[in-house]
């Protein structure tokens, strides 16, 4: 089974994939880390991430290996993370290592969960499940901006907002794979609901479209 979460940054999404991996024993794959891994790699060698070459390269000799590193989770890669992510060629180079991992799992799986802007889209168009999670501007940024205080992270609400949007319009102007729900796309709004809530929602609505899939 492989099951797409898509949506926006800090929607919630990331959380959400991680339980229901665990929930329905399935191996999961954090997508969005992969272009930070590019978009960090390209900064680490003193060059642009909107520079197709240098972002190309970076894409291609890119392994999940690079994921764990937890510099990929500060404000420098996210929005790196966003340059890169608007090359095609990027997105070409990063398609089959998604896909390999979606329908052969690590670990002997029986599935996959990925998470990130365009699974459900692009990468698993035949998912059985696909679940688009989102939530209004101000609580994604409330969110974020909490999250990097508790990091121990200096953070300003006002500017967390603002990179949120650049990141929204950068996200769904982008020719290649636009952020968009799928046609099919069940749409979760998170913007009035905790982590437990929006998991119970979506462990709902996969046993009612799935069966007992556990």
């Amino acid at each position: 089974m492989i099951i797409a979460v898509d949506g926006p940054a800090a929607s919630g999404k990331g959380t959400l994939a991680r339980r229901l991996a665990e929930y329905f024993d399935l191996a999961h794959l954090d997508t969005g880390l992969l272009y930070r891994a590019v978009g960090h790699a390209v900064l680490e060698a003193g060059g642009d991430p909107a520079d197709p070459k240098a972002a190309e390269a970076a894409a291609r000799a890119l392994t999940l290996a690079a994921v764990s590193d937890p510099a990929l989770r500060g404000d420098a890669a996210g929005n790196a993370a966003s340059q890169v992510a608007v090359l095609p060629g990027v997105r070409a180079a990063l398609v089959e290592l998604q896909r390999r991992f979606a329908h052969s799992p690590p670990g002997g799986k029986k599935g996959a969960v990925l998470d990130g802007r365009d699974i459900g889209t692009i990468i698993c168009p035949d998912a059985e499940v696909k679940l688009y999670v989102t939530a209004s501007r101000e609580v994604r940024a409330c969110r974020r901006h909490k999250e990097l205080l508790k990091r121990g992270l200096d953070s300003i609400y006002a500017r967390v907002l603002q990179d949120l949007e650049e990141r929204d319009a950068r996200d769904a102007a982008r020719a290649a794979a636009p952020l968009k729900p799928a046609a099919d796309a069940f749409v979760l709004d998170t913007s009035a609901l905790d982590a437990d809530q929006a998991f119970k929602a979506a462990v709902d609505y996969i046993l009612g479209k799935c069966g007992n899939a556990r």
